[in-house]
Parts: C-alpha cells; structure tokens; sequence
C-alpha cells in the first residue's frame, strides 16, 4: 500500500475479499419475532456512535424487525439533537451534560449502543447492566487496567442477567477471518508460534482549543489525542490488530515490552509510534506496531506464522488444505453484522456476551503503552492479578466519573519518559 488506510477503508475492502467466504456460528438461528419493534438508545453522538447506530437500524431491518430510537445521549446536547432529530426522538429525550447517560437508563429503551469517548466506557457500561439493558459498545472499552477490569466484571453480571453484549471489533463478524480462525483451528498452518499485527496511518482528527473552552470542553473535543480519553492510539485503534492476534492463538499474552516516542504530534499528550514484544508464553511471540505519521508507508493488517505455514488475518493462506462448515453471513458489512448476530442471539434467548474478549484485548493494548510509557516489562498478573502491583492499581485522571463532578485539570500535553517513573 502507498497510501495510509482509514479503518472503515481497510475493513469494507476486507469484506469485499472474504464476501463470498461465510460466517457466523449463529447463523442458524433464526430471528425469531419478525415485525417486532426493539427499542435502541445511542451514547455518544459522534461519528461512530451516528455511525454504530445506523448499522444497527440496518441490522433491525435485515431481521424484518422494526428499529426505533427512543433516547439519545451526549456530553454536549446540541450533538444529542442532532442525532435525535434524524431519528424523530423527541427533544425531551436528547440528554446533554457529562451525566446524560444515567438518564438514558431511566428510558424504556432495550438496547443501548455506547460509543462515547473510551474513558467513559466502563462506567457507562457497569450502568447500562444494571439497567438491564442489552450493549453494544464500540472499541476499545478502557484506557487503564482499573477500567478493563470494571468491564469485565460487568460483563459477568450481564450474563447472570441474560443481557446480550457485544463490541465493536468487528473482525470477529467478518467472513474471511471467521474463515481462517476456522482454517487454523482445523490445522491448515499448524500451531501459530508467532507473527506481526500492524496498523499504520494518520492521526485520524485532531481539533484546536477554542477561545472559550474549558479545559473539560476541550479535552472532550480533543478526546482522540489524550490518553486519558482514548488510551493513546495503540489502544484506541490498534487493539482490533492485537484482538486478532488473542482471538487466534486462544489467549492472552504473558507479558509486554516495548518502546515509543513522539516526533510530529501538535495536540494532546501521545505518541506517535509503539514497537511492543508480546510473549505468549511456550516461545511464542507477537510484534506488535502500530503508528500515526502522516507521508509514512502505510500497512494495517495481521499475519502469523504456524509450525507448517502462515496466514493473514483474514486473507491468503499458506498452508494445508482443510475442510470448515459452510456458513452464511446475513449482511455482507461486518459493522452491520455484529449487530445482526446481537439482536438474533437475544430474540433466540441464547445472548451473546463479548465484554471478556474485548476488555482482554484492550488490557493488551494497554499493556503495550505502559510499557513503552515507563520503559518497564508489563506482566498480565501485573494488570489482573497482583493487587499490590502499582500498575494494577493504576488509572488515568481524570476519571469518567471526575468529568460528572465537576471542572477537571487538563493534563499536561507533553508525553511521557520512558524510565522517568
């Protein structure tokens, strides 16, 4: 590629590749109750969220089941708005303010698609269970191990509950690696002892402080370029990378080791570039890189080399030929797919639950910053076990809840010293 891929470019051009190629174990199934009306409320009014819950109204009307919008929900309320206005939610039901999604619980609504900023995930999440509402939260759903761990348990709660959860690493609906996570399974490489998860491109957006703004208003805005809303990028974006790499081998790394730096970044307090070593343990090892440098060679993507052949995350395989059970995919757009397969796995009453798989993934990736961060070696016992492990204690401030409470201290936008603490 001579040009950087956007994450929607690179996953619609995935799709067209395994199209033909089938999917999902549910899709025997069969969505019961058609012509039956779901009600669906979104959080976060930004592009994703607009975005996740128009797949999700496509997904609806895939299953012959009526869509309907009943609350919307944003830091900002002119956002809420605009977001209800183009499904017909009725002013009174657009929440704006930092505390906009415990109103939302109070609505009738039975789904709720989360897409605020990442650092608001966990708690939104922990509400939206209590509420006994079925999820759909966009990636990554943390940015510290503290928040990781608050999904996961969370997560455990919606399946006492019976809640359906499911997230936006979308590679787990999409038909070529569905494919090949099959393939591997059956044999076609042999075990995986290693391989290489990339992406590589721009810094998506940034937005300038305004005249006026708080240091709230502009950190909010400015989310994507402050690790304590976004996770730094190597969370952010480049978890759907490292959620394959766990997806295929089964498991969760040992440890991680690596380095970062910045060179070019205008706003915010990240860096610019990861290089993280992940041991799986029995000698097998997982390059994960990532970048954001605009004019630099761009590759996003995944491959792994097995005892007896390689693989790409979800194109070509090298290796023996296998057998897999055909399987159909409803829709040929993995974003509209993960809801398809959400909303199919409630009505059946067998609901899908995501929040362990996706809170794992973004663990990882967080390991990956704190080390290249602090330039010291990240344990998984470290992040999930060792409570008196300052790095198990540790979250960003300031916190989601900080944002509820009121005016916050913008962090420094300097990014960090490896080896300084």
């Amino acid at each position: 590629m001579k040009t950087p891929l956007t994450r929607r470019s690179f996953i619609e051009n995935s799709a067209l590749a395994g199209a033909a190629v089938a999917a999902s174990p549910y899709v025997s199934a069969q969505a019961g109750g058609a012509g039956k009306q779901v009600k669906v409320a979104l959080i976060g009014c930004g592009g994703r969220g607009n975005g996740a819950l128009g797949n999700f109204l496509e997904a609806c009307k895939i299953l012959g089941i009526e869509g309907k919008v009943v609350a919307t929900a944003d830091a900002f309320k002119d956002k809420a708005q605009g977001a209800g206005r183009k499904h017909g939610v009725p002013d009174e039901k657009c929440f704006g303010g930092y505390d906009s999604y415990r109103k939302v619980m109070e609505t009738d609504c039975e789904y709720i698609v989360t897409a605020a900023p990442p650092g608001f995930r966990p708690v939104h999440f922990e509400a939206a269970v209590k509420a006994g509402k079925h999820v759909f939260m966009e990636k990554p759903v943390a940015v510290d191990p503290v928040g990781a761990r608050k999904v996961i348990e969370a997560g455990e709660e919606a399946k006492k509950k019976g809640l359906g959860v499911v997230a936006g690493t979308q590679r787990r609906h999409q038909g070529g690696y569905i494919a090949n996570k099959a393939k591997i399974e059956a044999g076609a490489i042999g075990e995986i002892r290693g391989g290489v998860v990339q992406w590589n491109g721009r810094i998506p957006w940034i937005k300038r402080r305004q005249n006026g703004w708080s240091d709230k208003e502009y950190i909010t805005r400015n989310w994507l370029n402050f690790t304590e809303l976004s996770g730094d990028h190597i969370v952010e974006q480049h978890v759907h990378n490292i959620d394959v790499a766990l997806w295929f081998i089964g498991r969760p790394p040992v440890s991680a080791l690596g380095f970062g730096g910045r060179a070019r970044r205008v706003t915010g307090n990240q860096f610019d570039f990861f290089s993280v070593d992940l041991d799986f343990g029995d000698d097998v090892r997982i390059h994960s890189q990532c970048r954001q440098l605009s004019g630099a060679y761009g590759r996003v993507g995944e491959m792994f080399t097995g005892a007896t052949g390689a693989a790409f995350g979800g194109g070509k395989i090298d290796g023996k030929d296998v057998e897999i059970p055909e399987i159909k995919l409803e829709a040929g757009n993995p974003y509209v797919q993960e809801h398809v397969e959400l909303l199919k796995s409630v009505r059946k009453g067998e609901p899908l639950n995501e929040a362990r798989n996706v809170a794992e993934a973004t663990m990882v990736a967080i390991m990956g910053r704190m080390s290249a961060y602090t330039g010291q070696l990240i344990r998984w016992s470290d992040v999930m076990q060792n409570e008196k492990s300052d790095f198990y204690k540790y979250a960003c401030t300031p916190t989601a809840l900080d944002f509820e409470e009121g005016d916050i201290e913008l962090p420094a936008e300097v990014p960090p010293v490896p080896g300084k603490g």
